[in-house]
């Protein structure tokens, strides 16, 4: 079980930072940013339960969240209902996705696994995009505007959206970290390490691994409805694309999966950093995927363990630093 966690100093600025910003500044682009930001922080959050904690490495997350958003936007638009209860049987689809998909693959390993959730997405993909009188097929569907319309999870000021990405975040940072400190991450953790070893102590292995998916599944739904009502359109690429999937899931690794801070840390990093690369390359396509496969390779090279295992090593140099400060001063003449 990683223990692996930030700095006091640091945790208390990263809240304050979040809980003041959009007192900060006016500018609506800047919140769209810290916006994003959150949501990737809150689905790699849910990604870690699956893909950190309990070490199975889903690169098709894409198919959750694609699940949450056509769900509870198709709700809205034809029956009239609320996002804020579409959202929840868009996430009851994903739980039973993830049940199918578990069922059929929870039993392969490593790339293996990660192969066979990008193919759940890729599937679900095309089935939508052949969906022309159903869900609008490859031209997607817009979400009916209503302005200011809290009750229908809509509205024209950005610090609306700020505020519930950020208790989103706040949720499932609170999930992880139950999870992390009870029996069900230590089994989690278990199957991590060594699978055959988990089972040879008598630890469900298969139940376990269902029951994160099936969490991680429908977390992730509940951020595909609010990424539909936060940009008012979803189509078969943004929400089911491979690419959704895998950088998901790269936030997390280069945080540091398994980790409690680590998702945050990397959708940090990665966001912002992605929005000044485009800005400052002109808008060029494809640049936001050059600059995770870049960090991706930098951490994987000097750090495999992610940033958290950076912070790791500064707090245990600064411990030595301080407990050998004593025995210095006692050898001083």
């Amino acid at each position: 079980m990683s223990t692996r966690t930030l700095p006091a100093g640091a945790r208390t600025a990263l809240i304050a930072a979040a809980a003041v910003a959009p007192l900060l500044t006016n500018n609506q682009y800047l919140l769209s940013v810290a916006v994003v930001t959150l949501l990737y922080a809150y689905l790699a959050l849910s990604w870690n339960i699956l893909g950190g904690i309990a070490g199975q490495l889903s690169l098709g997350h894409s198919a959750y969240f694609g699940l949450g958003a056509y769900t509870s936007t198709w709700l809205f638009v034809h029956l009239g209902l609320s996002p804020w209860l579409g959202m929840w049987a868009g996430a009851a689809i994903a739980v039973v996705a993830a049940v199918v998909v578990g069922l059929s693959c929870m039993q392969l390993r490593g790339a293996y696994f990660a192969l066979a959730t990008i193919a759940t997405a890729m599937v679900l993909k095309t089935l939508v995009e052949n969906a022309d009188s159903l869900l609008g097929g490859p031209r997607g569907m817009e979400v009916t505007l209503l302005r200011d319309a809290p009750l229908y999870f809509q509205h024209t000021r950005k610090e609306f959206y700020y505020v519930i990405a950020l208790a989103f975040t706040a949720a499932a940072w609170l999930i992880n970290r139950q999870i992390l400190r009870s029996r069900f991450g230590y089994y989690l953790a278990a199957v991590r390490n060594d699978q055959e070893a988990a089972l040879a102590l008598g630890v469900p292995t298969m139940r376990y691994k269902m029951l994160a998916a099936m969490l991680s599944a429908g977390l992730t739904a509940l951020g595909g409805t609010f990424y539909a009502q936060f940009v008012l359109y979803i189509s078969p690429d943004k929400v089911f694309g491979a690419n959704l999937g895998v950088v998901i899931a790269v936030v997390c690794i280069i945080g540091g999966r398994g980790t409690l801070w680590g998702p945050v840390i990397g959708a940090l990093l990665l966001l912002p950093g992605e929005e000044l690369a485009r800005t400052v390359s002109g808008g060029l396509v494809g640049v936001d995927m050059m600059l995770y496969g870049l960090l991706l390779m930098l951490v994987i090279r000097w750090e495999p363990r992610g940033l958290m295992a950076i912070f790791d090593r500064w707090r245990e140099r600064r411990r030595v630093a301080r407990a050998a400060q004593p025995a210095a001063a006692e050898g001083t003449p």
